[in-house]
């Protein structure tokens, strides 16, 4: 197989129903190009048919590429396998559930060949979610946009291009605790937006319920933000100062006030369960940190393939 120009790499979790569609698709789109690509196709530990589905496409078509891990690493750790398998100029990540139309890659193609090297793609409408989904994705997008130190795009999720130079320097990056849109954000180059529709899924359930967001936008954090660890100073500053200011209401209470003993008690049981409070918070943002450097300093590898496309897994 020739050198590809491009590279699509597609992360799979229990996706047999959307496999067939998501590879007509892609390679009608692929083939309009005129150019040589590849799809790299990450089963991601899947229970149902998609790894057979994904041999049987790669045996028909020599353009895919699959890579099956031994077992579940997660979404982000699919897309970066995909990354270090891919060969191509420029690199597309999509989704499997056929929200992210492929027919938009021509979009930001056209953009790349502008001279732009991260081209994403900006979620302007999303069809078929709750009002639910809406709002809590709306939230984590202005809540990182506003505590992190990189300016990651709003509305923007992992459907994007990237230029070969940009897959080189996300390839040397090798922190466990991955979030992809920010790293690809804080690494520069020339960005650019391009907005599109989302569709709404149609066979299958989402993979991100608000569990796994939640557990993503706290990676997000903690990968790109101290905010946490100066929220903690911030709590135990004005628990102090609210201490200060209370010395002499309760002097005060004491000589003039017709406080019973029962209410002081109580005015202590309280004080002692705030502090106790935040301090527990305190302890738990700590803890967070320290674990992730604690799997950093492990040193495992970020995923285990049982099979490539050269037949051989391998760990990276």
């Amino acid at each position: 197989m020739t050198h590809p120009v491009y590279s699509i790499i597609a992360p799979i979790y229990n996706e047999s129903g959307n496999i067939p569609e998501l590879y007509r698709r892609l390679r009608e789109v692929l083939d309009s190009t005129g150019e040589s690509w590849e799809i790299i196709m990450v089963d991601d530990g899947s229970t149902d048919d998609s790894v057979d589905l994904i041999r049987r496409l790669a045996g028909q078509d020599s353009r895919v590429k699959p890579v099956i891990f031994a077992r579940n690493f997660g979404h982000q750790i699919g897309v970066t396998a995909g990354l270090d398998y891919s060969a191509g100029d420029a690199v597309v990540i999509i989704d499997s559930d056929l929200q992210d139309p492929p027919e938009v890659i021509l979009d930001l193609i056209a953009k790349w060949k502008e001279g732009y090297q991260v081209v994403f793609a900006v979620r302007a409408e999303r069809e078929g979610e709750s009002w639910f989904k809406l709002f809590t994705a709306s939230l984590f997008y202005r809540m990182i946009s506003r505590i992190t130190d990189v300016d990651i795009p709003l509305d923007a999720g992992d459907f994007r291009l990237l230029d070969r130079q940009v897959v080189d320097v996300l390839n040397q990056m090798r922190e466990k605790h991955r979030f992809l849109r920010g790293m690809s954000s804080w690494v520069g180059f020339r960005q650019v937006g391009v907005p599109y529709n989302r569709a709404a899924r149609q066979i299958g359930e989402t993979k991100y319920p608000f569990r796994k967001m939640f557990r993503l936008a706290i990676n997000a954090v903690t990968s790109f933000s101290y905010f946490p660890l100066q929220v903690a100073t911030y709590i135990g500053f004005i628990a102090a100062g609210l201490s200060i200011l209370a010395i002499p209401v309760v002097i005060a209470i004491r000589l003039w006030g017709t406080a019973t003993p029962l209410v002081g008690q109580a005015t202590t049981l309280i004080a002692v369960l705030f502090l106790g409070g935040v301090q527990l918070i305190s302890l738990g943002i700590l803890g967070e940190y320290i674990g992730r450097l604690y799997d950093e300093a492990k040193g495992r590898p970020l995923y285990i393939v049982l099979e490539d496309q050269d037949k051989d897994g391998q760990d990276r």
